[in-house]
Formats: structure tokens, C-alpha cells, sequence
């Protein structure tokens, strides 16, 4: 026997729509489920009264009655990131310092999610202002991993992956700066994409005082158990919006997917590993990315190892110049209030350093960097159509620690270092998915590996993330122990 909260979101949208469950049925799934196993998960924070909950529901009800849908999501419960803002819930960020902020909108991505018919619920944990992949945070604790409650659940989108791992939510956003989807995808057993930059308009439109022009390389997305959730759910977010200027105009199209191992056939895979030994990387890593590599082989992919053609360390330093010029200013921003310093994490503190230290010159020559980056990963894409990675280059660590200080015997020159290989997707704007990978040799803690598409390549990353879930149906099935 199955309950609602099994279900995918596309399963419990077509059985909402046939009338077979009502939405007061599902809602009251969730809740229970969410008063059970949320106590122990710490995913989902700031959640609304169970009676508003309900009676969003039963409008719900009401307007399906009339014959009248909002869309794919009517009446689904959905809890938003706290890095985006939704109307009655506070946008903390994960700090104490903006504990009580409420927003004056929705984000853009929240709203287009309602407008599809979603119930919101709530918020869902992340680091403090979203740095670090890991999630904890003084204002509501930590979000263990969903195998492993000893274990961090990833980052920045940690709360949003375990509520969807441990099935308190049918579906989750979540946004990418470095990794914040891939990385806590990837070690809960779930699919996770960055999209193209400027797929998602990222922000809350006019009015919110944030750049618009220079500040993109955060990116909002979705998590999902199943690829069609995800695609679907990306559909929902994606879109034009004049408000963001860089925001894609061409419609994403996922309604003609194939969700068969077709378009594995002849999908040419350029390996790039560790990057010839650059990365460092825990052992195991490698081999169940391998593993999932031969499953596509056995489908008929070509998987081409391939030297990365870059110089890495050099990448590394413009990513840190960009970094720091895009999250010092909001460190700065945060530091303007009354006894700020005492309650702002170290690492924030460290960022808002080294951006005090860049000049535009500094800034001007990392862009130029990026740019020289850019055009070599096209080249690349003449020879494959797909880059692939590990998504993490550690295994899930420790609950208590902020950060790995080593990783196989060599040392982090920073608390970020760890997730070096979520970099160059971002830099490069490009559209970037998670695919469970596999699992630890003698702990039960996932694995994801990482593919990078072409240019606003979107649906066929989608595809081909279709056509590895009918590889691997069985294997994918597999679940977190239940609380």
C-alpha cells in the first residue's frame, strides 16, 4: 500500500485532477508526515498553521468542483527556500539578523509556482546566508542528511533535499551559486539542476535593491525524485520576465521528453574526472561516477576521458575574485546593522574581507578569464555533447563540522575549496544536472555525478537525465530509512 507522500508530484497531480484524492487529503498527508519526521530533519523551518494549510486546501477542492484548475501544482504543498522570498513567511537567510524580515512580494520563481496552482507551506533550511555547502545556521540549527542523520545534508539547498528525500514534500526549489542544487542532490539520492543562467529569474523584481546587470551567477532551480517532476517543475519557474533583464526569452519545451534509454544512444560523454589529479577527491568518489558511466555505456553512450585543456588554479583565482566581489556587498549590507559582527558567520566575514581587497581591474581581468573559459568549453562541445564530473569531491561529512579541513591528505586553503568542482558550470552560465551516482562502499551515503551542457541546453540535458532514469528504474528506487 502507498500513501499520497509516496507519490511523485506528476502522480499526485493527475490524482488530484481525476478527482481520486481530494487536496485536503494530500495536505493532511504532509502534515502528518512533516509532524513526524520534521523534528528529527529540521528541513523545513517557519512552517504555517496547520488550519491556514487546510483551508488553502479546501479552496483547492472548492475550484476543481467548479471545473476550474490553476495548473500541474493545484493544491500541492510546496515550501519555498529561504533565499526566496514569499508572501506571510519570513526571508531569513538563515541568519539572526533578518529573523522577522518579511517580504513585500513574492520572487518572481515563488510566484510563478503559486500561479501553478501550489499551496506554500512553508520555508526550507539553508546555510546562513547561503554560503558553505553544508546547512546549518544559529537561527534554526542543522538539517542532517536524509540516509544519515549524523551527516550533512549538503548545501545551500540542504533543507529543500531532505524534505523531498524523506517525502515531506512531493517536489523542491532550491538555488545554485556553487552547487547549492547539484551538491545536496547529489548525497540525498535525488535529481537536482542548475539550469542555464537567466532560465529562472532570480530575484523579487522591482523594488528589491538587487543588481540586476553583474550579479549572475546564483541561479534558482528544481529538485525532484523523478526527471519529469523536474522537468516540469522547471517549466513552472523558467520564463521571460522584463524585470530581469538577462532573463532567457526562448520558451523551454520539456512536453515532447522521451522517457526511455533512446537518447543515450550515441550520446558522446567527455570524462573530465579529478582534472588529470588538480581536484582532490575522497576516495570511492571516481568509481561510482564510473559506475553510472558504464551504466550509460551499456546503452550505448561514448565515454571519451578528457584533459580539461585549462589551467585550473588559475580558474580557481577568478572564481574567487568574482565570488568575493558578489557576496562582500552583501555582507556589507547586513554589517550596517546595530551589533552585525557578533552574529554574522565567520566565513561571511572572511568573503566581505577579501572583497574590501579587489579593485575593478581585479574584477575586469576575471571576466576576461571567464571569457577565454567560455569559448574553450565550446570547443569541447564539438567533440562531445555532455561534460561530466562528480558532483562533490567528499563523501558527507560530520554533522558538527563547518567545513572539510582535508580532503585525501591535502589541505583547504579556504571553507569552500571542498566544492571546487561546482565552479565551472557556473562560470560559464551553462546548464548543469545531478544524477544519483551511486553509494558509499560501507556507509549508506549517496553520491551524485554532474553533467554540463551546451549553451541554453536545457531539454536535452533533461533528456538524457530521462533516459539514464530508465537505466537505472530499480536502482533509483531506492529510499532513506523512514523516521
Amino acid at each position: 500500500m502507498t500513501t499520497p507522500t509516496d507519490w511523485t508530484a506528476s502522480e499526485l497531480s493527475s490524482r488530484i485532477h481525476a478527482r481520486d484524492i481530494s487536496c485536503v487529503e494530500v495536505m493532511q498527508a504532509y502534515l502528518a508526515r512533516i509532524e513526524r519526521l520534521n523534528p528529527r530533519f529540521n528541513a523545513i523551518v517557519n512552517l504555517a498553521p496547520a488550519e491556514a494549510m487546510l483551508a488553502q486546501a479546501l479552496q483547492c477542492d472548492a475550484e476543481l468542483a467548479l471545473g476550474r484548475s490553476l495548473g500541474w501544482l493545484h493544491g500541492i504543498p510546496q515550501a519555498i527556500k529561504d533565499t526566496g522570498d514569499a508572501l506571510g513567511f519570513p526571508s531569513t537567510l538563515g541568519s539572526r539578523l533578518l529573523a522577522g524580515r518579511m517580504p513585500r512580494a513574492d520572487s518572481i520563481m515563488a510566484a510563478r509556482m503559486k500561479a501553478a496552482g501550489c499551496i506554500v507551506i512553508g520555508k526550507t533550511n539553508m546555510p546562513e546566508l547561503g554560503l558553505g555547502s553544508h546547512t546549518f545556521n544559529s537561527l534554526f540549527g542543522a538539517t542532517p542528511n536524509a540516509w544519515d542523520t549524523a551527516v550533512s545534508a549538503g548545501g545551500s539547498s540542504g533543507g529543500a533535499a531532505v524534505a523531498l528525500a524523506q517525502r515531506m514534500l512531493p517536489v523542491a526549489d532550491g538555488s545554485d551559486f556553487m552547487g547549492s542544487l547539484r551538491n545536496p542532490a547529489g548525497w540525498n539520492h535525488l535529481f537536482g539542476m542548475r539550469p542555464s543562467q537567466g532560465r529562472v529569474p532570480y530575484g523579487s523584481g522591482v523594488g528589491s535593491g538587487a543588481d540586476v546587470w553583474l550579479d549572475q551567477l546564483g541561479t534558482e532551480g528544481p529538485l525532484a525524485r523523478s526527471v519529469r517532476d523536474l522537468a516540469r517543475l522547471l517549466a513552472t519557474q523558467a520564463g521571460r520576465d522584463a524585470r530581469q533583464p538577462l532573463s532567457i526569452s526562448t520558451p523551454l519545451d520539456v512536453a515532447g521528453m522521451a522517457y526511455n534509454a533512446d537518447s543515450l544512444r550515441g550520446l558522446r560523454v567527455g570524462w573530465l574526472g579529478d582534472l588529470g589529479g588538480h581536484l582532490a577527491v575522497e576516495d570511492g568518489i571516481l568509481q561510482v561516477c564510473q559506475e553510472a558511466l558504464h551504466a550509460m555505456q551499456g546503452a550505448g553512450a561514448e565515454v571519451e576521458v578528457l584533459a580539461p585543456g585549462f589551467d585550473p588554479q588559475a580558474l580557481w583565482d577568478c572564481w574567487r575574485v568574482w565570488r568575493g566581489a558578489l557576496v562582500g556587498p552583501k555582507v556589507a549590507g547586513l554589517l550596517a546593522l546595530p551589533g552585525a559582527a557578533e552574529h554574522i558567520k565567520p566565513e561571511a566575514l572572511w568573503e566581505h574581507e577579501q572583497a574590501l581587497k579587489l579593485t575593478a581591474m581585479d574584477l575586469m581581468r576575471a571576466s576576461q578569464r571567464r571569457t577565454v573559459f567560455y569559448h574553450h568549453l565550446l570547443q569541447l562541445f564539438e567533440r562531445v555533447d555532455v561534460l561530466a564530473l562528480p558532483v562533490a569531491q567528499v563523501w558527507p561529512f560530520a554533522l558538527q563540522e563547518r567545513w572539510p579541513q582535508a580532503i585525501a591528505g591535502r589541505q583547504m586553503d579556504t571553507y569552500h575549496r571542498w566544492m571546487e568542482c561546482t565552479i565551472y558550470a557556473t562560470l560559464a552560465g551553462l546548464p548543469a544536472i545531478s544524477l544519483p551516482a551511486g553509494f558509499h562502499a560501507s556507509q549508506p551515503w549517496p553520491m551524485g555525478i554532474q553533467f554540463i551542457g551546451r549553451p541554453q541546453g536545457d531539454v536535452a540535458l533533461l533528456q538524457m537525465a530521462a533516459s539514464y532514469e530508465a537505466v537505472r528504474q530499480e536502482w533509483l528506487q531506492r529510499r532513506p530509512a523512514m523516521g
